[in-house]
């Protein structure tokens, strides 16, 4: 598994020949050997990776082949940017020059003993693999920069929809759905608390979340809340999580949250739901304190608000409600096992009447767990032919106890399967907190700073995006959300959160620190740190060389306890989750000179040193983290910058210098309004808050790649004209937040689009219907008249329709050849609508998502 980073150090030191122009020819030597010796190296490490499980030796060669690498990159990066630095301001005087001179063969002569170090090392390894017997078994095209998964990229972007159906199928519990929905709508003004309850592998959470999702439940509760708890929870972040879902992320309501206690929170989320009918769902309780504590934030206003409990504790269960409705969840009948198995198979026609006999047993010893069922299902459908199902039933064979598997060895095997760059995708989900949702985005441009996406032809982003889908086709990471084809939030079951933490401690890719385990490993290059945040800065870091350290729960933490440059110097990743005071950054991180992703939450003052990260990539702030940042003017030095998706308070100077920029998230119109974006070529996605009427915004159209686009006007405020949607040839996402005049003309290129509080006067429906390549529409308080036309022909592509919160609307009449392949209908809060066109009667009803 250490090919990727020999592969990245291979590349550093090539890079570093081409760059070092004027390297004198001894050194230039010695550094072209270790890349040689390096490239040797790579063909002798896919056997070493297969014969590491049972051989210790081997398993310590590839560690030290692991470190080896880590070692020749931070070298290089670090003679890199002393030299660099030494250059910058250029010569004053023929003194100056000299003493730079001086400094530069100072720092020559030091790389040199220090390569020639690493030449001794490399020598020993390779004495060691003659000894172990590694041989040479690689095979061309096998790589990691070489791997990309089955389906080619034309057929991924479109299988997300399927793909997050396919997770939340619910196989052999319709009676169960069809008793708990009952209790949920049942005319009783008490607050319930249904409890769902058993072990953790039943899919109790995908339960709750079908009965959260229903559509009979859409018009019935006014306000609706999901929150995981987990074992290591926080009653000030579960209260937030819930304000956010009822009240909104907007900064009103993230700047009040931020200035009160816990006791303030209760307080005010009393407040918040008491005029309510709310639904909530409270995920993974362990303790019954933890639902205590939330419990008393929860009023009773005898209007008939439910919530819905999933845990493993029997006793939480039923001490939840004394007349509540606990459902103890069992386990899947064989008939129930198999239709999950088929459902999730990718390829069902393919499977001949031999390979069903074979499944069939397989399933048979999965005991009714629907996670080791969806597992197994995942593997085999990356199994072409008979002969290698029957190399996995062979080997779960081996392994069966009792008449049945153990769920750990088909995650295991599963875990095993994956290509080396995927182990390594697989095991960075190990960071994140238990039971917490995982932005997407955020992770896979975690994956690209951490040298994990090859760097090739295609765009980073797109490969990180197929890696991900790779994976939840695979059933190794659950879908949350989705929105416009894309899985927005993503999260790991507990099971294979505990297999990516371990199997990333055996290979030393990954260690964790909290209260649960305070030791860290001086072998592992990424530290993830839980809370304990004080203890783990005492510990000696400045020799490990660290890549990666992602701290969560840092409230109370003192900043000027992390040495910057001494522990961290070498980070690609920094998270840093903080409490809720404004927090300023030292000026220290500027000399992070190898930083890749910034990342925080928070009120966070950024200095001006951060303009000398030239190597960054990711800036972000989550919006889910709430809080501001303030941003220096020297964040426009940073050329590299593809990702900037922070909330900031005052306005970013020449940004059109960010030319590698292709995410520009939550920028406000008084910045944009100065700027000459046709400098901006790279950028695709570009999302744009508190717009007002007096700004103008044509200046877009000269975003010639821009591809997806979503614009906030708030409050009394309607949208300036838009006529320079026309000349967006390339856009295909349209989200549009607030009062619209009248429609613009919008380019055939939209491919899905979303109106929100337009409150537009004229029927929508002839200039929308006119789209060419429309596949998703939303319209949401988009319409104040009474009826909709449809005409003949139109919307020829649409696949997709919500339309939700439109109160006056009681027509909608549809032409016989309109929307001939419309595959899904949502209708949401349209009271006075009483009758749809009889052939939508029979279109799928569609869940009300949060973010569509």
């Amino acid at each position: 598994m250490v090919d990727a980073f020999v592969s990245f150090a291979v590349e550093s030191l090539g890079n570093f020949l081409i760059q070092e122009v004027n390297l004198r020819l001894s050194l230039r030597e010695k550094v072209q050997w270790l890349r040689d010796e390096l490239l040797f190296m790579q063909s002798f490490l896919k056997d070493a990776e297969e014969k590491q499980v049972g051989d210790q030796r081997v398993q310590q060669w590839v560690f030290q082949i692991n470190d080896f690498a880590n070692d020749v990159v931070a070298i290089l990066e670090t003679y890199s940017f002393e030299a660099r630095k030494g250059d910058e301001g250029g010569f004053a005087s023929r003194l100056k020059a000299c003493a730079c001179v001086c400094r530069k063969e100072a720092k020559l002569y030091k790389v040199s003993k220090e390569i020639q170090s690493l030449k001794k090392r490399i020598t020993d390894i390779s004495r060691k693999r003659e000894t172990y017997g590694i041989r040479d078994i690689n095979n061309v095209g096998e790589g990691p920069n070489n791997y990309r998964p089955n389906n080619q990229r034309s057929g991924l972007r479109r299988t997300i929809s399927y793909m997050d159906k396919q997770d939340q199928i619910f196989v052999g519990f319709e009676d169960v759905v069809e008793i708990l929905l009952a209790e949920l709508v049942k005319e009783e003004p008490r607050r319930t608390v249904i409890s769902i309850y058993g072990m953790g592998e039943l899919g109790k959470t995908t339960l709750a979340k079908h009965l959260y999702h229903s559509p009979s439940l859409t018009d019935i509760f006014n306000a609706r809340a999901w929150v995981y708890v987990s074992q290591q929870y926080n009653t000030m972040y579960l209260f937030k999580i819930i304000v956010k879902s009822i009240q909104g992320r907007d900064r009103g309501t993230l700047d009040l949250m931020e200035k009160m206690t816990v006791t303030d929170l209760e307080e005010h989320l009393q407040d918040l739901l008491k005029e309510k009918k709310y639904l909530l769902v409270v995920d993974d309780v362990w303790q019954r304190e933890a639902w205590q504590s939330l419990e008393r934030a929860l009023p009773d206003s005898n209007n008939g608000s439910r919530i819905i409990i999933t845990t493993r504790n029997a006793d939480v269960a039923k001490r939840a409600d004394d007349n509540g409705l606990p459902h103890n969840l069992r386990f899947l009948i064989e008939e129930e096992s198999w239709d999950l198995f088929c459902r999730k198979l990718l390829d069902i026609e393919a499977m001949i009447p031999a390979m069903e006999t074979l499944a069939r047993d397989m399933v048979g010893k999965c005991g009714g767990l629907p996670l080791a069922i969806a597992t197994l299902s995942g593997l085999l459908s990356h199994k072409r032919g008979l002969e290698e199902w029957e190399r996995v039933k062979e080997h779960l064979w081996s392994h069966v106890k009792n008449d049945s598997i153990a769920i750990s060895d088909i995650l295991s095997l599963s875990y095993n399967d994956l290509p080396t760059v995927l182990k390594y995708c697989f095991l960075y989900l190990g960071i994140f907190p238990e039971d917490r949702p995982i932005i997407a985005k955020n992770l896979m441009w975690l994956w690209m700073a951490d040298g994990l996406i090859p760097r090739g032809e295609e765009r980073m982003e797109d490969v990180a995006q197929d890696f991900l889908n790779e994976l939840i086709r695979r059933s190794l990471v659950q879908v949350v959300e989705t929105f416009w084809e894309e899985v927005t939030e993503c999260r790991i079951h507990d099971l294979l959160r505990d297999l990516a933490i371990q199997k990333a401690l055996e290979v030393n890719f990954l260690d964790t620190y909290g209260p649960r385990k305070q030791s860290i490993s001086s072998l592992c290059h990424r530290h993830t740190i839980h809370g304990q945040g004080e203890r783990y800065l005492t510990l000696d870091l400045s020799k490990l060389k660290l890549r990666s350290v992602t701290f969560f729960d840092l409230e109370g933490l003192k900043l000027d306890r992390i040495k910057f440059r001494n522990m961290f110097q070498h980070l690609y990743v920094l998270y840093l989750e903080f409490g809720y005071d404004r927090v300023t950054l030292p000026d220290a991180i500027g000399s992070l000179y190898s930083l890749r992703y910034l990342g925080f939450t928070g009120h966070v003052d950024i200095p001006s040193s951060i303009g000398n990260l030239k190597n960054l990539l990711t800036l972000h702030s989550p919006i889910t983290g709430g809080g501001y940042c303030r941003l220096p003017p020297e964040t426009a030095n940073l050329v590299n910058l593809r990702h900037l998706e922070v909330l900031y308070t005052e306005p970013l100077q020449h940004i059109n210098k960010l030319t590698s920029l292709q995410v520009l998230r939550r920028i406000c119109p008084d910045q944009w309004r100065d700027v000459n974006p046709v400098d901006l070529v790279n950028l695709r996605e570009l999302s744009m808050d508190t717009v007002e009427e007096s700004y103008s915004l044509n200046n877009i159209s000269s975003l010639k790649s821009l591809s997806t686009l979503e614009l906030w006007c708030f409050g009394d405020e309607s949208f300036p004209a838009l006529e320079f949607f026309s000349s967006c040839q390339k856009l295909q996402k349209l989200r549009l937040v607030g009062r619209i005049e009248k429609l613009p003309p919008f380019p055939n290129s939209i491919t899905m689009m979303i109106l929100d509080d337009s409150q537009l006067m004229e029927d929508p429906m002839p200039i929308l219907g006119m789209l060419s390549k429309l596949r998703d529409l939303k319209l949401v308080g988009a319409y104040e008249g009474k009826e909709i036309t449809c005409s003949e022909s139109s919307f020829s592509q649409l696949e997709i329709l919500r339309l939700d919160t439109l109160p006056n609307l009681e027509r909608w009449d549809l032409g016989t050849s309109a929307m001939p392949l419309i595959k899904g209908l949502g209708i949401y809060d349209c009271p006075k609508l009483k009758e749809i066109p009889e052939r939508m009667k029979g279109v799928e009803k569609l869940e009300r998502c949060r973010y569509s």
